[in-house]
């Protein structure tokens, strides 16, 4: 019994240190976008703009297949609904470089997002892909989705 609590509690921290170690990702890209950019303005948008940070936990070896069925399909449905992509990341270091898709977009309002996220799940053509993808089993074990808004001095609104 309490080896299983000590695995369940291994597990939280992992997905923990997953999440922090994606949004420390985001910041960089926001960071190095910003200074590539430098003489460039920067688009803000008013009210109450916001960004999902999203980390997808691939199951064992399925990686490649994750990110080939964002490559290959993903990208262009998010596109098809209104969803604006910032960016696509796999971290660099083990473990995580060998089951970790971290990406962001960016919406008009959290209801805007939930309205676009609505029609994209319900999107036959997702579906398809989406069943297509795991006839081996499922490529996705676990997602993490923070959204955020920025911060008045951000580079990024």
């Amino acid at each position: 019994m309490r080896s299983m609590l000590f695995m369940v509690d291994s597990r939280a921290e992992s997905m923990s240190i997953r999440l922090l170690y994606g949004i420390g990702i985001a910041v960089l890209a926001f960071v190095l976008g910003f200074w590539v950019g430098k003489g460039s303005e920067v688009q803000a948008a008013e009210g109450s703009h916001v960004f999902e940070l999203r980390t997808y936990a691939a199951n064992p070896g399925k990686l490649p297949e994750v990110v080939a069925r964002f490559r290959n399909d993903t990208e262009k449905l998010f596109k098809k609904h209104g969803m604006k992509s910032i960016g696509y990341w796999t971290p660099q270091d083990e473990p995580h470089s060998k089951d970790m898709l971290i990406y962001m977009l960016s919406f008009e309002s959290r209801q805007k997002a939930q309205d676009l996220w609505a029609q994209f799940q319900n999107d036959p053509e997702w579906k398809k892909v989406r069943a297509d993808s795991e006839m081996n089993g499922p490529l996705v074990d676990k997602v993490e989705s923070v959204f955020m808004e920025p911060t008045d001095f951000s580079a990024m609104k």
